[in-house]
């Protein structure tokens, strides 16, 4: 019995040690300037993302209130994704991906639920404070393990479904503490608003993560970087399209000029904040997609639950946003929940590579 059941064990091992030569090998032929721009990468998650969120909630504090135009700079920048694109084919010796009917139809379909996306979470940066609505759209992590579950039929483990619940019973706690960081502008019935939806807005960034992955693997049958940025331009371009749409029908163009006028600062503040809005979030963008691509999904995982508490931090430093007890405990239970989902997440990719 010791014998035979001493094979297997040895056997795993045995993978167990061949996996880790193997990675420490592939780190080993990576050329100094992988790392580099997998700094770079890592640096512009850490520090655009935030940064956007922080600009949204200083337009709406210094006198802005346009849903729609907030929408539409999250995609404005559109532009500078296209700009690497373009280039990427010729340096990488690439080609670009044909585009076919249902191909274009995706793009059309992202493009339209990432414009609502946007939308949603402009309405919970209006009403909410933006240490409040960056845990709040920490729960799409939650959102996007259930989508990838159902629609992609990705593996969900016990550590991931933990993760889950977790970072469900902090949303709650931000939920029983409202009164505490509520603007005195701000009604009871507009911060309850706020709080839909923010969670409306990571359900359904969560369902626009699956639908993503299954265009990359029905339609696509590849991944690589040029094509994840091929979907980033085209998905961002039907969505500037639609919220474009949304903000000449609302006649908020025509708003932005008595806007600026009254803005907090100036009408130089008030395009400089629209104008860095636009970049630093498509910054963020970019350097989300080359640590998908240059690193891992873990890695990218364990960048977003990074940034969460670093958006709180700097909205408590930098915008004074109120930060109590609850909400204390809300991030460190939401941090609890990354971890543990990036733990299942590892368990699962290291069960596929062992089998």
């Amino acid at each position: 019995m010791e014998e035979g059941s001493s094979k297997p064990s040895n056997s795993l091992w045995g993978k167990i040690r061949n996996l880790k030569r193997v990675t420490m090998e592939g780190y080993k032929r990576k050329p100094i300037s992988h790392w580099i721009l997998l700094a770079l990468s890592i640096v512009a998650m850490l520090v655009a993302f935030p940064a956007s969120s922080l600009l949204t909630r200083v337009y709406y504090s210094n006198g802005g209130a346009s849903k729609w135009i907030i929408s539409w700079v999250a995609v404005a920048g559109w532009p500078l994704t296209a700009l690497i694109l373009f280039p990427s084919y010729f340096f990488l010796d690439s080609s670009p991906t044909p585009l076919t009917f249902k191909l274009l139809v995706s793009y059309i379909v992202l493009g339209f639920l990432s414009a609502a996306d946007n939308l949603m979470y402009a309405y919970a940066y209006a009403y909410l404070p933006a240490s409040t609505a960056a845990l709040l759209a920490s729960s799409s992590l939650a959102f996007s393990a259930l989508c990838g579950y159902f629609i992609v039929h990705n593996k969900l483990n016990a550590s991931m479904v933990n993760a889950i619940v977790i970072i469900t019973a902090a949303m709650a706690i931000i939920a029983l503490d409202s009164d505490s960081d509520r603007y005195d502008y701000v009604t009871d019935h507009q911060y309850t608003m706020g709080f839909i939806w923010d969670i409306l807005g990571s359900a359904l960034h969560g369902l626009i993560f699956a639908l993503s992955e299954l265009v990359f693997v029905k339609l696509m049958g590849r991944r690589s970087f040029h094509v994840v940025l091929e979907q980033q331009v085209m998905v961002s371009f039907f969505g500037f399209v639609f919220t474009a749409i949304g903000v000449i029908l609302n006649n908020d163009f025509e708003g932005m000029a008595s806007e600026a006028r009254s803005f907090k600062g100036g009408k130089s503040s008030y395009i400089l904040v629209l104008v860095w809005g636009a970049i630093t979030f498509q910054l963020g963008v970019l350097g989300g997609t080359a640590v998908l691509y240059l690193a891992s999904t873990v890695m990218a995982g364990v960048l977003n639950a990074i940034r969460v508490p670093i958006t709180a931090i700097a909205a408590v430093i930098l915008l004074q946003d109120p930060m109590s007890g609850f909400k204390i405990l809300s991030l460190l239970i939401t941090f609890w929940g990354f971890t543990s989902y990036i733990y299942g997440n590892s368990s699962a990719s290291n069960e596929d590579s062992l089998s």
